[in-house]
């Protein structure tokens, strides 16, 4: 089997790069290092293919399609506060991307695609937990163009014939995740506070519950949807329950502070896992307990990261409240 991973030096891509050669395939994995970290391949990039390439951009990036079995599509710009201050790039990276590499699939005939798309096209759902049929939402540029990379994939699915999945991750958490960020990556938020001996900064009165998915059943599932045999459906991919940000912090063992609640911010996000269960046989393993003794264990990945504080996340966010508030 080969397999191509764009995106495969990010968080989620390196982990799945990881199961993919322990599987025995031959690994592609495309990446611009604009968020994915080299060192998060370095324990097998004399097993893998690497090619440095904008996948917004056309070039010689898709002759390394060619024979490939498996296409999973996880490169993309994440982050509220960056998509609200630089709309074009996001829209470049996950529409025009999406777009390229979905083309160079056709051209390649590639036997399986699977995009990782968002929770965040939810944006405020009316109940929970949320199922794949809720409507969507989307309250910032990221949101909206994972969104817009989503329905390109499921058109193309229609009307190419791209045998296409698309999995809508909830609050994905583990080793490697993301070291800044002032949304998205609370653990990565967190672990630097931790190491730096600070509060962590918790976002209104931490009640706010998350349905923190653990990597390894993110990778199982990317895996799964891949063996399976349906086509062009869209299942979410979550832990099962949800936990507050409070049991977070308690759980890692800090002191906190509390900063302003952001608009645009559901107070719960709950995946409805119930379709992709049924339909693909993919159920979560790893408990939010387990899963933070484990990122514990890897805590110095984060020693480099930045250290918010309570100053520094009120200037980074001003745009967020400019553009989001009511």
């Amino acid at each position: 089997m080969k397999s191509l991973v764009t995106g495969g030096a990010g968080f989620i891509g390196s982990h799945l790069v990881d199961a993919l050669v322990s599987k025995g395939h031959e690994v592609v994995v495309l990446d611009n290092f604009s968020t994915g970290r080299p060192e998060n391949l370095e324990h097998v990039k004399n097993s893998i293919q690497i090619v440095e390439c904008d996948l917004g951009i056309l070039g010689d990036w898709h002759n390394n399609f060619k024979g490939v079995d498996w296409v999973f599509h996880l490169a993309a710009l994440a982050d509220i506060v960056p998509s609200i201050q630089h709309p074009e790039a996001y829209f470049r990276a996950n529409v025009d991307g999406t777009f390229n590499v979905l083309q160079a699939c056709i051209k390649a005939d590639a036997k399986r695609f699977l995009y990782a798309a968002s929770s965040s096209c939810y944006g405020i759902p009316d109940g929970y937990p949320t199922t794949e049929l809720a409507e969507i939402r989307p309250q910032y540029p990221y949101a909206l163009t994972k969104r817009m990379g989503e329905e390109l994939v499921m058109h193309w699915a229609q009307i190419y014939k791209i045998p296409a999945l698309s999995l809508r991750f909830f609050n994905v958490f583990g080793p490697r995740s993301r070291t800044s960020g002032t949304y998205g990556a609370v653990f990565g938020v967190f672990l630097a506070q931790k190491l730096a001996g600070q509060p962590f900064t918790v976002v209104g009165d931490g009640s706010q519950t998350r349905d923190f998915t653990f990597v390894s059943d993110i990778v199982a599932a990317l895996i799964a949807a891949a063996e399976s045999d349906k086509q062009g459906g869209i299942y979410n991919v979550g832990s099962g329950y949800t936990t507050s940000v409070n049991k977070l912090v308690e759980l890692l063992e800090g002191n906190k502070i509390n900063i302003p609640k952001r608009p645009g911010e559901p107070d719960c996000t709950f995946a409805d896992i119930t379709k992709i269960k049924n339909e693909i046989g993919w159920i979560p393993k790893v408990s939010v307990e387990e899963g933070v003794s484990e990122i514990i264990k890897h805590i110095e990945y984060w020693r480099n990261a930045p250290v918010w504080t309570p100053d520094s996340i009120e200037s980074a966010t001003k745009d967020w409240f400019k553009y989001l508030a009511d």
